[in-house]
């Protein structure tokens, strides 16, 4: 490959790492504002995250624009085409992680009667725990660090913990509250993205095991 070609590839990759990275800091911004206006009741804080989405929306087609042209134009091979392969699939990942905050943010907007529900007490603790999944897998992303993105794939336990205690809480608030029946669903609306986030992390930690070894941690696993 000629050094001209080499030099052009390598600021495609810088790129292609720049964008995820950057979608990534967004998608965490967004989690954290999102779960700001569910517990303030701050509309405008929920508007901003709703308003935000798009920017990782288009970020998210910049990495799948420059991720066509680097496989059409360079033709990667082996780890460079294994590392091109997962940064598309990780951006489409931390897109709908910017999905799930902004339907936090939505749900902030018609959850009433806040402060009669313990769950919004765990709910940001849960979101925290999602949210550091999503901080230290980008962070693998960038180290290729296969070691952390196993520690992430485990604390996924940790936030399905959440999920099911404030399941639970929720549920028997609803049944002895029935008042409280329409907030309550929108929380455990709420905990269900918070999950999903979790899930998506995990995904992603997969993807950047798989770009660092050329292995799927379930593969080594078995």
């Amino acid at each position: 490959m000629a050094e001209h070609t080499v030099k052009a590839f390598d600021e495609d990759i810088t790129r292609l790492r720049g964008l995820i990275a950057e979608m990534g800091g967004l998608a965490e911004v967004a989690l954290q504002e999102a779960m700001d206006a569910l517990v303030k009741g701050d509309d405008d804080l929920a508007d901003k995250v709703i308003r935000g989405d798009k920017k990782i929306d288009a970020l998210e087609s910049e990495v799948d624009k420059l991720s066509v042209r680097i496989i059409a134009l360079r033709a990667p091979m082996a780890d460079d085409l294994r590392e091109v392969i997962a940064a598309l699939k990780i951006a489409g990942v931390v897109e709908r992680i910017g999905d799930y905050s902004k339907n936090i943010a939505k749900a902030s907007r018609v959850i009433g009667e806040r402060k009669k529900f313990e769950p919004l007490t765990l709910l940001p603790a849960m979101a925290d725990v999602a949210g550091e999944m999503v901080h230290d897998v980008l962070t693998a992303y960038a180290a290729r660090d296969a070691a952390l993105a196993r520690e992430v794939i485990a604390t996924d336990e940790k936030v399905d913990a959440f999920y099911n205690s404030i399941f639970r809480n929720v549920v028997t608030h609803m049944v002895e509250n029935p008042a409280t029946i329409s907030a309550g669903a929108q929380l455990l609306f709420v905990a269900g993205n918070i999950e999903r986030i979790g899930d998506h992390a995990t995904n992603v930690a997969e993807m950047v095991h798989f770009a660092a070894t050329g292995n799927y941690p379930a593969d080594e696993d078995t």
